[in-house]
């Protein structure tokens, strides 16, 4: 099926941004200037004015207060980096030139960074190969029948128990106490500790050691000494990795590491190790300032695990091809191709070898009733915008005005075409363009005052059955009723449609439907839950 193209219009300015705040990161910073100009500025350093191609590292635990200004029409990302990549090679904000070859590499690890692609969807097969298959089967643990699983722990579903998980997904190293974890999510440690073992049978301190565990075994994988990993997984000693490693797969390191050598698996990187390879490349380049190596090929192909999202995400290829699997159902997308993912549907999502997918931002249900996915294309010509919008959405990098929900704006065809089930529409061809234009603009300054000359009143009398000012009427009702029960709050409701108070809105629905919004919602939800309105 042809997707509509949105990008056929030139896109909106990228603004300028100005942020500000402390470093105080366990891990690295990588500034890069992708296009336009920007000026970092660290307290108790130089300012650094940053032409397009250009970049600074800011090693971890500077303490320093940064702020961050860039010009209209720039698109800077700043991307961490693991803690143990470079260790001591620079201890001092430096900066550099991204190698011709290397763009595409640092997107990706962006993309890495803020989803929950980090640490998943790579081939294990050979792992598991090594570990259960081999001619010599590593002993059996006491009340065991095999070894434990290779791959990263199953996720929990809480949402602050998720977005720890994924950050220990990304960099295992982080070693921060389960109340500052819980700190961090807005969670208490008791209810953190207990949606760990709800969501995957383990404690978090299982948890955490089955996750570095699991990353170890990709590291070494990449040909890493045991004395890097250890760094690089969190752990204190040689020893204890040791002692963990042999409890957990049943041989050493050093056994494991043998082995594989033997079987020559190693060019089978997993996305840790890649990303860990590739990125100590790049810091002896700057450190060495040598001629540059081979750009570095992208990470291999990769998915997410089932999940749920409690908001609708717009997800947007950049380079490749991606698909998106609900139930049995695959949804395809290409270059330039970008699709809504529902909230609260369970769903993978990948993307294939030398493809980079980027999040563009979210909507909550309050801002659009979605229940299965919605696509469309964007030309080339918006690839700068579209990576200003993801760094926006994910990183402190953003506008003061900054609305997370502006990413609607790109889809207002498709979110316009979906009000259009809730109303009768005209056959006219202008009126018709005239009840798009209208279901465009609600939730907008131009929504309530919008007006059409005289004979497309008459075409929507007689084609619809009512004048246009009653139409308009209907159409924000019946798009505030589906709102409502989709679950969105009367007063979220009451700003989609318009109004700008709640008493008006509610005194006009309750006109329309005959039940205020709240019994509307109340209603809705018994049915939904089984149980039928008294």
């Amino acid at each position: 099926m042809d997707l509509p193209t949105l990008g056929t219009s030139r896109p909106p300015p990228i603004p300028p941004v100005r942020s500000s705040g402390s470093w105080d990161q366990t891990e690295h910073l990588l500034f890069w200037v992708r296009t336009g100009s920007a000026c970092l500025r660290l307290e108790g350093h130089p300012e650094f004015r940053l032409a397009e191609g250009e970049g600074v590292w800011v090693p971890a635990d500077m303490g320093s207060h940064w702020t961050v200004v860039t010009e209209p029409g720039t698109v800077a990302f700043p991307l961490l980096t693991h803690p143990g990549i470079g260790t001591g090679a620079l201890s001092e904000p430096r900066r550099f030139v991204v190698p011709d070859g290397w763009q595409d590499w640092l997107i990706q690890h962006f993309n890495l960074m803020v989803t929950p692609l980090t640490g998943h969807g790579y081939s294990q097969d050979v792992l598991v190969d090594l570990f259960r298959g081999s001619d010599r089967r590593p002993p059996a643990r006491s009340g065991d029948t095999e070894p434990c699983p290779v791959g990263p722990p199953a996720m929990p579903r809480a949402a602050g128990a998720r977005e720890v998980a994924d950050e220990l997904l990304r960099n295992p190293a982080l070693d921060l106490t389960v109340a500052e974890w819980a700190a961090r999510v807005l969670s208490s440690p008791r209810t953190l500790l207990r949606d760990f073992r709800a969501g995957t049978g383990l404690t978090f301190e299982q948890w955490r050691l089955r996750c570095r565990l699991s990353a170890a075994v990709e590291f070494l994988v990449a040909g890493y000494g045991v004395d890097q990993v250890v760094a690089r997984v969190g752990f204190t000693s040689r020893n204890g990795f040791a002692r963990a490693f042999k409890q957990q797969f049943g041989s050493t390191p050093h056994e494991f590491s043998r082995a594989l050598s033997a079987r020559q698996a190693s060019g089978d990187l997993s996305q840790h190790a890649t990303a860990a390879r590739q990125a100590d490349d790049l810091v002896t380049l700057l450190r060495e300032g040598r001629t540059s190596p081979a750009a570095p090929a992208l990470l291999p192909a990769t998915r997410t695990p089932p999940h749920t999202n409690d908001f609708h995400v717009l997800c947007w290829a950049y380079r490749g091809s991606g698909h998106l699997d609900i139930g049995d159902r695959r949804y395809e997308w290409g270059r330039g191709g970008a699709i809504w993912i529902p909230a609260g549907v369970e769903h993978t999502t990948g993307v294939r070898e030398n493809s980079i997918s980027l999040s563009l931002g979210n909507a909550t249900t309050d801002d659009l009733r979605l229940t299965v996915p919605l696509q469309a294309q964007f030309s080339p010509d918006w690839d700068d915008y579209l990576m200003f919008c993801a760094i926006s959405a994910r990183t402190p990098v953003r506008p003061d005005d900054h609305d997370p929900g502006h990413v609607l704006d790109l889809f207002a065809e498709h979110v316009a075409a979906q009000r259009a089930l809730s109303v009768p529409m005209p056959t006219d061809p202008r009126a018709r363009r005239a009840a798009m234009d209208y279901l465009r603009r609600i939730g907008t300054s131009g929504g309530p005052a919008f007006d059409v000359p005289a004979d497309i009143h008459r075409t929507f009398r007689e084609q619809t059955g009512m004048p246009f000012a009653r139409w308009r009427y209907a159409a924000r009702m019946r798009i505030a009723r589906d709102l409502l029960g989709g679950g969105a709050k009367p007063s979220a409701v009451a700003r989609r449609v318009g109004y700008a108070h709640l008493p008006t809105f509610s005194s006009a629905f309750t006109r329309f439907h005959g039940l205020s919004p709240r019994d509307y919602a109340a209603r809705r939800g018994d049915r939904q839950d089984g149980h039928p309105p008294e």
